[in-house]
């Protein structure tokens, strides 16, 4: 196993540079998830790591040793990509057995270590298959023991679940946890799906236009944003982002935001007159006939969801629409005028011309 350094990664393409400078640390052993848009520059950073693609300034390590000129296959890492690369006119035998092509092993060696993570992996039935045969799970998880059977001390993951449908995703997810609960090596996963990251990662990197925003914990990310880009991406459904003013007097801020002003508790420090106000839709819920709570806000049912355990509504509010959480089995219906209520201490605070989190 073995750790990664990037220390002021860059790449470019002609004029136009798409990783800025890059700094970050991934300890031995660690699940590292990044996340973001298309375009973000996650997947580029993945390949610089791996050796697909050079670097154009900076620094790559794994395992204390500088990666910089060295080949892929001189780093001792595995990658997994979105499209499973694998062979099909070979058996699931013959593909996992690939990745020991260029080992210094002999037929029986190499024979015990393809069953040996066909074993893990749940695919020794399937060992005589061709890949036509098998589910795209299946497939996935073949790519994913072609990659195992070297030993190599970082997983590299590319979008791997993004071509599996909605059960075969969450399946792969739990899969691939388990897998590195049980062998513990470094990964690096890149995902589109604020979902996979939450769920997979001992830390997400947030990233946007070749930039790191946040990196942090899943739940810190959640819980604590650094700006409005984080806190829309991160948590489903997306919080509400509505914007609001803040007085502060004698020490004491005051938010000014639907039916009444809500006093800031605590020390509020500098905070700027106009902000932006995230309310996550988990904790902005119908409130019943004139129940109190701190921010309160009044509109128009348009859209409800029902999802079985919780039901979300759209409510018309301030020439847009904001989602809250109703009662399951008594929602209200579209067309019904509704309060909606939050505690001060669900708000999150964001400077309205830097969108950073205050």
């Amino acid at each position: 196993m073995a750790g990664i350094e990037l220390q002021g990664l860059v790449k470019r393409y002609g004029a136009t540079q798409v990783v800025h400078g890059i700094d970050l640390t991934v300890a031995d052993g660690e699940f590292v998830v990044f996340v973001g848009p298309s375009g973000c520059g996650k997947s580029t950073t993945l390949r610089m790591i791996a050796g697909l693609e050079d670097i154009d300034g900076g620094q790559i390590s794994i395992g204390g040793r500088v990666v910089n000129r060295l080949e892929p296959k001189d780093r001792n890492i595995a990658m997994v990509f979105q499209n499973y690369a694998i062979y099909p006119h070979m058996s699931v035998a013959e593909n996992i057995g690939f990745g020991l092509h260029t080992a210094k092993l002999d037929k029986a060696e190499k024979r015990k270590r393809v069953e040996q993570v066909a074993g893990i992996l749940g695919l020794e039935p399937l060992l005589e298959r061709r890949p036509s045969a098998l589910s795209g799970g299946q497939r996935q998880r073949v790519a994913i023991g072609r990659a195992m059977v070297r030993n190599p001390t970082v997983f590299l993951f590319d979008e791997p679940l993004s071509n599996l449908d909605a059960q075969l995703r969450a399946q792969m997810r739990l899969e691939i946890k388990r897998l590195h609960q049980r062998l513990g090596t470094t990964i690096v996963f890149v995902t589109h799906d604020q979902v996979e990251a939450m769920t997979l990662a001992d830390r997400i990197v947030v990233m946007r236009d070749g930039r790191i925003l946040q990196v942090g914990a899943p739940m810190e990310l959640y819980e604590k944003p650094a700006d409005v880009f984080t806190a829309r991406f991160i948590g489903s459904p997306t919080m509400n982002v509505l914007p609001g003013c803040v007085t502060t007097q004698a020490g004491l801020a005051t938010l000014t935001l639907g039916e009444k002003p809500v006093a800031l508790p605590g020390s509020p420090g500098e905070i700027p007159a106009d902000v932006l106000v995230g309310v996550r839709p988990q904790q902005l819920r119908v409130l019943a006939g004139d129940e109190p709570a701190d921010l309160v806000l009044t509109g128009t049912v348009a859209v409800i969801e029902p999802l079985g355990s919780e039901t979300f509504v759209h409510v018309e509010f301030g020439g847009g629409l904001i989602l809250a959480s109703a009662p399951a089995k008594s929602p209200p219906a579209v067309g019904d005028a509704v309060r909606l209520g939050a505690p001060v201490a669900a708000l999150t605070l964001f400077d309205a011309a830097s969108e950073r989190a205050l």
